[in-house]
């Protein structure tokens, strides 16, 4: 078999996306068929004429089921992305008939979407009241993974080593600052300043190894000569570690956006420790795909956000 690039755009269609995919998530072409509502002679024609005009093989046939060739691995992964912006697309045109601004997708990790997101979204509603928002807060390595497979149209978070920048249009963000809560009443809240030598032996609540502030903290204990704290709880979730705090000694890193929305919306059981030295991470960005135009009100919530950004003086 010959590949022909030109042959293949002229002739691949939506119906040769939607099978692969199919049979990337069944593995078996009866229930790809099945799934599609086509039958299976109908369906191993429409994967013999795309074989074809790839010009090799998709899928290796296993007594298990069939499994992704390369080729089969890259026009798989690039389906996902083409049948996902046609749905985008079709949502933006049902939103425009129904008299709707659109759809904005937006993933952050946890401190800038309470202290970004959330504000740059209420304006974006204030001026168009029917934008249909989606909000979710996770790690950066999920966040970009996500965003290049077309699931968000923009994310705050940090650039994963293993990404390829250059497919990413990066735009400035900002840093973020660690702060230490513990309940009220805590022993070390009635000192004058605390240090890392008085949270070395206490219980952390604490995110995930790998994770940016786990690793801030960790490298704070490390660069003073102090061993790591050896007693940790890891969550990611702020109810769990709200519920342990209140009920122990333990000591939360949290950053300084929770922190700060934890002490306006909670009624004064968890406070924050008086530290004495500031702990900065690395700094998160405004990550969009290089090359993928954004729709007019996800433009618009991307201005909204860099002007929440942008420090002000």
């Amino acid at each position: 078999m010959v590949f022909d690039m030109q042959h293949l755009a002229s002739r691949l269609s939506l119906k040769h996306l939607r099978l692969v995919t199919a049979i990337a998530e069944t593995r078996q072409l009866s229930l790809a068929a099945d799934a599609l509502a086509i039958t299976q002679p109908a369906a191993s024609r429409s994967l013999s004429e795309l074989e074809t005009l790839v010009g090799r093989p998709l899928f290796d046939r296993h007594p298990k089921g069939m499994e992704p060739t390369p080729a089969g691995e890259i026009l798989i992964r690039n389906a996902k992305i083409c049948l996902g912006q046609m749905a985008a697309a079709t949502a933006e045109l049902e939103a425009l008939h129904g008299g709707l601004a659109g759809t904005v997708r937006v993933g952050a990790v946890t401190g800038p979407a309470v202290r970004f997101v959330v504000p740059a979204l209420q304006k974006l509603k204030a001026e168009a009241q029917r934008t249909e928002v989606s909000v979710n807060v996770a790690p950066s390595s999920e966040l970009v993974d996500s965003l290049l497979r077309g699931d968000y149209d923009l994310v705050l978070a940090r650039v994963p080593p293993y990404v390829d920048a250059r497919r990413l249009d990066v735009r400035r963000g900002r840093v973020e600052v660690v702060r230490y809560l513990t309940r009220t009443g805590h022993p070390l809240q009635s000192r004058p300043r605390v240090t890392y030598i008085d949270l070395a032996n206490l219980t952390w609540i604490i995110q995930a190894r790998g994770m940016p502030i786990r690793e801030g903290v960790e490298q704070a204990f490390i660069n003073r000569g102090l061993p790591v704290p050896k007693d940790s709880i890891d969550t990611a979730s702020l109810l769990v570690a709200l519920s342990y705090l209140r009920e122990s000694d333990a000591v939360a890193a949290m950053t300084e956006e929770v922190a700060e929305l934890v002490a306006k919306t909670g009624n004064g059981e968890i406070r924050e420790l008086p530290f004495k030295e500031t702990l900065i991470l690395t700094p998160y960005q405004l990550i969009m795909r290089k090359g993928v135009p954004l729709s007019p009100i996800c433009s618009r919530f991307r201005d909204l956000l860099i002007a929440e950004l942008s420090p002000r003086g």
